[in-house]
């Protein structure tokens, strides 16, 4: 079960791989969830907003986090699903099911669409939370239409069973009056604002760039855990124009065309209504990955 000392440093959200006919892609997944496992990652998120979640059925996330757990069977790297919907109901019923597949955590999202009150997500997550596996909340609002205040966001981290946050907020601001409340831990889930939200208190990244370049990202971190601030800084700005690219048009359109171009996976199929990138983004990517071509490991 994944504790709240565990909740820092650099946790990947993958993608997950579909064949040309749009049906999952174990193959694919396998090879590439194993090379992200030979850098350094901190945790290993499957089936959230990157993975496509909402187009993925219950009998897809349980093949992805049996095949997971596969991977992990001699690593210490815990894994975190993504099991949060607009519906409470269908949250509990995955929240259970990725518990008694031996997930380490959910992730559970902010509900959307439904655009709910402060107390009906304080409602949504406390559900979510009885079922007994560790929750890390997932706020969003640029993609549920509703965000947490402070106020919501310090109630369910005192939720038994809640560990922890990743902010998609877009601005330090819910981080930095967490922080000063002594909350618990929080992820950075902007990969632009990775190093800001470092110095207002994250304990880490959740961060869809770094299954572009794990080794980077964590490399930033660990600058920035020793002290070594302007070397962070230097990582991260070198960093930034990737980071711009892979978030140009929807993610993980991108990220999947990068993957895909690079080896790591075998297509960058993606589910409707996500459509590939254009053509002039794709031009714009192959050239940045001309110029810095992925390290690719077995």
């Amino acid at each position: 079960m994944l504790t709240e000392k565990q909740i820092c440093g650099v946790y990947v959200p993958v993608v997950t791989p579909f064949n040309a006919a749009g049906e999952v892609d174990l193959d694919s997944y396998q090879r590439y969830v194993k090379s992200i496992l030979n850098n350094s990652i901190q945790g290993l998120v499957v089936n959230g907003t990157t993975g496509e979640s909402p187009t993925v059925n219950i009998n897809e996330l349980q093949l992805l986090v049996n095949a997971s757990r596969e991977l992990l069977q001699s690593s210490s790297v815990p894994l975190i699903v993504g099991t949060g919907t607009n519906d409470t109901r269908s949250t509990v019923t995955r929240t259970e099911l990725a518990a008694n597949l031996g997930a380490d955590a959910v992730l559970v999202v902010v509900p959307y669409y439904s655009r709910p009150s402060q107390e009906g997500i304080i409602a949504h997550f406390r559900k979510a939370a009885e079922v007994g596996i560790p929750v890390i909340a997932y706020d969003i609002p640029g993609r549920t239409g509703v965000g947490l205040t402070v106020d919501t966001a310090r109630t369910i981290l005192e939720m038994n069973n809640v560990v922890g946050l990743k902010d998609c907020s877009g601005s330090p601001k819910l981080v930095t009056e967490l922080t000063r409340y002594g909350s618990k831990p929080v992820l950075c889930g902007d990969d632009i604002n990775f190093f800001d939200m470092l110095g207002h208190g994250a304990a880490g990244g959740m961060l869809a760039s770094a299954n572009v370049k794990p080794a980077e990202f964590i490399q930033i971190y660990e600058y920035f855990r020793s002290g070594q601030l302007d070397l962070a800084k230097q990582a991260f700005d070198n960093l930034v124009p990737l980071i711009r690219l892979l978030f140009k048009e929807s993610n993980p359109a991108p990220i999947k065309w990068f993957l895909s171009q690079s080896g790591s996976i075998t297509s960058d199929t993606l589910r409707l209504p996500l459509t590939s990138i254009s053509q002039s983004l794709q031009e714009e990517l192959g050239l940045h990955l001309h110029q810095n071509p992925l390290a690719l490991e077995a």
